[in-house]
């Protein structure tokens, strides 16, 4: 039996609705208490998953919103308990009075991720699935929101279940022909599993080898503007963003410090780092920001060396070149292609020309720029995008490489099931089979109220 819990599913915020959520045991009991249906049926009475107009009482019972009320049923509903939502109207202070009604009927206030935990903990979802939920919530790019739409559906799990699957049966067949000599069970021949094994190794690699990617579709890559003073690179920044995030002046040595904007280019998520213009200088503050640039550049995916089209390269340019040469990739952006342009040589592979005043060549410097990152990822749902996922698979592919190392090594079978335990410990822990129950407490912490 769970206890009933009440939360607002929106942010509390003035908008054209705001949505109460309740789940548990009694929540429909909880519910009646603080809405009357105009049709004048119960909550428990109602056809689930429809509408049904409503008015919201306060808890002394006083009229305050005209509401509609949706419930789902357990086990087929969110949580896998019976639930319910009200939709009001958005106003801060009527979700407040909602939510206090619903206190003083008997509900709590949820914690973080509590719906979410509680699906996950009444076989709803597996463990892939919920921390999607929070992907999806947390997505900002459309990229990003199809892949975690696609592990909501499980889309992992689809990918991890067969090769659990396939472990336990392999395992559940050696244990049969031991415990039950006298039977007639097909003898158990280990190395008729290996070529299966090697290929779910192989699939669990390809996985790991997934992270990077998803690291990028999820928080994004690093992209460093490199540059001499006055190239243009605060500019370029607010090109790409299509804003005007940095302070623009004919000023050299404006930028004292880093400045960072989130913006996609064709489809590839990146944090663009604005830095000072690096050359020799004897002005502390400016030191300073030189420094900021180069440890930007050190954590840089990639750098884009940005310099005046319209005049000859200085020293500072080749300070700056040299610099952004050190990068594990770099692309040379040559500014200010609406003036007349100066011939000049830079030993870069590509050189895209730009104006960051009138927009020229920006789009094509996008794609480049999404390119050398890698290019969108597929939303697939296949793609890990978070460390713990990470080390789950990395833990069962290494037990696997184990596995076929001592099989060929003609170790006996009971110990080389060892490590085919060990891949199925690992498995689990990725999608809850054999979770440790202070992990799923701290993945559900990052959850907002309300999920």
């Amino acid at each position: 039996m769970s206890d009933v819990i009440a939360a607002a599913a929106t942010p509390l915020a003035p908008s054209a609705i705001g949505i109460l959520r309740v789940s548990g045991d009694g929540c429909l009991d909880v519910v009646r208490r603080v809405f009357r249906a105009k049709n004048g049926a119960e909550p428990r009475d109602l056809p689930p998953h429809r509408l049904t107009l409503g008015t919201l009482l306060d808890a002394q019972g006083r009229e305050i919103d005209q509401t509609q009320l949706v419930v789902s049923f357990a086990p087929h509903s969110y949580t896998g308990e019976d639930t319910a939502e009200l939709q009001c109207h958005g106003s801060p202070a009527v979700l407040a009075a909602g939510l206090r009604a619903l206190f003083a009927a008997g509900g709590r206030q949820a914690l973080p991720g509590e719906f979410t935990k509680r699906a996950f903990l009444n076989g709803r979802m597996d463990l892939t699935q919920a921390e999607a939920v929070a992907d999806l919530i947390d997505a900002d790019t459309a990229e990003a929101a199809a892949n975690a739409s696609a592990q909501v559906r499980g889309a992992l799990r689809d990918k991890i279940d067969p090769i659990y699957n396939r472990l336990v049966d392999m395992m559940a067949h050696f244990h049969a022909v031991l415990d039950y000599p006298d039977e007639e069970i097909a003898p158990f021949a280990l190395k008729s599993f290996r070529a299966q094994i090697a290929a779910d190794r192989d699939a669990l690699s390809a996985l790991e080898g997934s992270f990077s990617r998803g690291q990028v579709l999820k928080n994004g890559a690093s992209v460093a503007l490199i540059g001499s003073p006055n190239a243009g690179k605060s500019s370029l920044l607010n090109a790409l963003a299509g804003s005007e995030r940095v302070i623009v002046t004919e000023i050299a040595g404006t930028t004292r410090d880093t400045v960072e904007q989130t913006v996609v280019c064709d489809g590839v998520k990146v944090r663009l780092t604005d830095t000072a213009g690096i050359r020799e200088t004897a002005d502390q503050i400016e030191q300073m920001g030189v420094r900021a640039a180069q440890r930007a550049l050190e954590n840089a995916d990639l750098a884009l060396y940005v310099f005046d089209g319209a005049r000859a390269l200085t020293e500072d340019d080749r300070l700056a070149m040299q610099a952004a040469k050190s990068a594990r990739r770099c692309i040379a952006v040559c500014n200010k292609c609406d003036l007349a342009l100066v011939e000049q040589s830079v030993p870069f592979e590509r050189v895209l020309t730009v104006s960051a005043k009138t927009g020229e060549g920006i789009a094509a410097l996008s794609k480049e720029i999404a390119a050398q990152l890698g290019g969108a990822v597929i939303p697939d749902g296949g793609v890990l995008t978070n460390a713990r996922q990470q080390a789950a698979v990395s833990d069962a592919r290494a037990a696997l490489e184990r596995l076929i190392a001592a099989l060929d090594g003609g170790i006996t079978p009971d110990a080389v099931l060892l490590d085919a335990e060990a891949a199925l410990t690992a498995l689990g822990e990725l999608t809850g089979k054999t979770m440790r129950e202070e992990i799923v407490a701290r993945i559900f912490e990052r959850f907002c109220v309300g999920k």
